[in-house]
């Protein structure tokens, strides 16, 4: 493992360089979207990766937010490389564990919520 400055413009593989303010309105939207859906959670397994999910979306939202070239349209700072692997953050770390553990949950039939008391 190294560390490696880079900024990316882009999502995860640098796909979609030039569409940073389509990112920024997407997280705003996935933000929103988490904090309606979490108000319902009674599962401690989900509340974590939607928790996850949240810390992982907003660290690179801020990025966006508040560096160059400008406001919504930042570059996400990406610095931790690994061989065969594009350089990432720890956003994106945080992003892909929720992606896993959500996977997990629902292919081990776990629901975001019990009705009943069940």
């Amino acid at each position: 493992m190294q560390f490696q400055l880079t900024y990316n413009s882009g999502a995860a593989f640098s796909i979609g360089t030039h569409a940073s303010l389509l990112f920024s309105i997407l997280s705003i939207v996935a933000v929103a979207g988490i904090f309606i859906f979490m108000k319902s959670l009674t599962s401690l397994s989900w509340a974590a990766s939607m928790g996850l999910l949240l810390g992982g979306i907003l660290g690179n939202f801020s990025d966006r937010l508040f560096r160059a070239p400008f406001f919504l349209r930042g570059e996400v700072v990406d610095w931790i490389k690994i061989p065969h692997w594009p350089i990432f953050n720890l956003a994106d770390t945080s992003i892909v564990l929720s992606a896993g553990t959500i996977a997990l949950l629902t292919l081990t039939n776990v629901k975001p919520r019990s009705f009943g008391g069940r």
